[in-house]
């Protein structure tokens, strides 16, 4: 039985002392159900909850499932399903509102798995919230006097907040690894931006049919990785998927590669040898870097997409070729067509389904994704163990333009990976192209000043980002008064606002 006295809220101190855990929690390694395991057993010893669950939102089936709980058997866990809507986590999730049920002895609740709840104490749930997706729910049983429990809902909202960053950055990290080890579906492209969300969408409606696919973006963007997915979500993915860069090979050479030759077809051709498109036969071909072709290539490649046949090079017998034509250009091809360097009938016959892949710099908000995922993906690759990015580091990663986009993101990562000795990505890890005063704020002279000034602004913004915006609790850690933690945050132009939840 459950003593149904209600308990106290925890002191300034108790709170501080469990916040300060959850984010140890959250930064160490770990699946995220062990986190998640360890953040409610902490939440147990410092706030004296009765039971715990963190509902996460499977948004593939939209179902809300237990993903960690305390107090429960793992039959009862295991019964933790619930519709969008239904109940009151499920109210929580689809409307991002808490709920506060003051005494459950009072109240018909779902009771989903069938655990013993106790009467006295009250029930409340939190949205799991990251940015502007709810990505599950908090649920407590606490025994509470029922004018601590608005509080008390407060309290359980930071360390949703907490919660979010795990599952939010692993989740991430999940997807990338498929990505680009598996490279078996659309998660190619990790993000949650509209930009990247309108990608995947197009790439689910095209890859079920034959439809010839131009993939347009700028270098860097990952429009192989989109070209992979449309091959593995065909009904051709277990044919050959064969790719080309055409940019990479020579005028005289190209139609060779493509088509194949006869013996003797030119010098060094001393043996019959299959083109490109023979070996893609019942599978796809991708052409990278379309708008590089040569005007005579362009009319042979114009004939086996209109007639699916093709002659080798230095030969007369008419081949067919069933193959799905998946091309990609970073070039301006009606530019090219203005000027006369790209036939506007191979334009329309390659523009069946066109999908523009955005910069990294039109999809800000994934930025911070893609990087933890690399972290956590090249850190396993190099045998090292790297916990976080410094806030510094962050603000230099969001403030650059990217021209190199995600191939340029991923190849900074691996630098800094490299480059730290204490787990840690600080901003003097990253290449010199993103040392920027604006992000780092130091003086563009260099000298003692400034790198005392530097690292006093890196230590204060962590202990900013840590406290979560607390100006009281970041002095406290720091071993500084409230007053001069306050003179040195003005000094340096922060704002503690940007850092809270």
């Amino acid at each position: 039985m459950v003593d149904a006295a209600p308990r106290a809220l925890p002191s300034d101190g108790a709170l501080l002392a469990l916040l300060t855990e959850l984010c140890r929690l959250v930064d160490g390694e770990g699946s995220l159900d062990a986190i998640l395991d360890a953040v409610l057993r902490a939440m147990a010893r410092h706030l004296g909850i009765v039971r715990g669950t963190v509902t996460l939102l499977q948004r593939d089936i939209k179902e809300i499932r237990i993903e960690a709980a305390y107090g429960l058997t793992d039959a009862e866990q295991a019964r933790g399903r619930y519709q969008l809507g239904e109940g009151i986590t499920g109210q929580v999730v689809v409307t991002g509102q808490p709920a506060v049920v003051p005494r459950i002895a009072d109240a018909q609740l779902l009771n989903r798995t069938g655990a013993a709840r106790a009467g006295e104490a009250a029930f409340l749930s939190v949205p799991i919230r990251f940015h502007d997706d709810v990505l599950g729910a908090l649920g407590v049983d606490w025994v509470l006097d029922e004018a601590d429990l608005e509080e008390a809902a407060d309290i359980l909202q930071v360390v949703a907040a907490i919660i979010a960053q795990a599952a939010a950055l692993r989740q991430a990290s999940r997807e990338l690894e498929l990505s680009y080890e598996q490279s078996k579906n659309p998660a190619a492209l990790v993000g949650r931006s509209k930009a990247v969300k309108a990608v995947l969408d197009a790439v689910r409606t095209v890859a079920p049919s034959d439809a010839t696919v131009l993939i347009r973006g700028e270098s860097g963007v990952g429009k192989e990785l989109v070209a992979d997915a449309i091959h593995e979500l065909s009904r051709r993915a277990d044919k050959p998927f064969v790719k080309v860069n055409c940019a990479a090979l020579p005028e005289s050479l190209l139609e060779s590669e493509l088509f194949g030759h006869e013996a003797g077809a030119f010098t060094g051709a001393v043996a019959q040898r299959r083109g490109r498109f023979e070996l893609a036969h019942g599978g796809t071909i991708f052409l990278d870097e379309i708008g590089d072709f040569s005007p005579s290539s362009q009319i042979t490649l114009l004939r086996i997409l209109q007639q699916k046949e093709f002659q080798r090079v230095g030969g007369h017998e008419t081949l067919k070729a069933d193959v799905r034509v998946v091309a990609a250009t970073n070039r301006d091809l009606e530019a090219l067509m203005a000027e006369g360097k790209f036939r506007q009938d191979l334009y329309y016959r390659l523009n069946v389904f066109p999908i523009h892949v955005p910069p990294l710099r039109e999809r800000r908000t994934d930025i911070l994704l893609l990087a933890d995922a690399f972290v956590e993906r090249l850190a396993r690759k190099n045998g090292k163990t790297v916990s976080r990015l410094s806030t510094p580091a962050i603000d230099m990663l969001m403030a650059y333009h990217w021209p190199g986009n995600v191939r340029e993101l991923e190849n900074c990562i691996e630098r800094a990976v490299l480059l730290t000795q204490d787990g840690v990505i600080h901003g003097h890890h990253l290449p010199p192209s993103l040392q920027t005063a604006e992000a780092t704020g130091t003086a563009a002279s260099g000298g003692l000043e400034a790198t005392l000034a530097a690292v006093e602004r890196d230590l204060l913004q962590d202990a900013l980002k840590t406290a979560r915006g607390n100006m009281a609790e970041a002095a406290r850690a720091m071993g500084l008064t409230e007053r001069k933690m306050g003179l040195r945050v003005k000094k340096h132009d922060i704002d503690p606002r940007k850092y809270k939840r």
